[in-house]
């Protein structure tokens, strides 16, 4: 299953790092953020539910870049 979210973020280089976060969290086959689009697609793996993954996603790419968000 594929979901698209509205992120907030500042520059290139910490799109890639959230990108980088949300493909290293457990539950998330692959994930593509687009830092023009403001955008990220998130693909979950079979039988991930997104509203668990999600916040572990966020998490993780707070970890990365503490002023990104990801409008759940």
């Amino acid at each position: 299953m594929k979901k698209k979210y509205k992120i907030d973020v500042d520059c290139a280089n910490c799109a890639n790092k959230m990108e980088v976060a949300t493909k290293n969290t457990e539950g998330v086959k692959d994930a593509v953020v687009n830092f023009m689009a403001l955008k990220m697609e998130v693909e979950f793996e079979d039988g991930a539910d997104p509203k668990e993954v999600m916040p572990r996603v966020l998490e993780n790419c707070k970890k990365v870049e503490d002023d990104c968000e990801i409008f759940l």
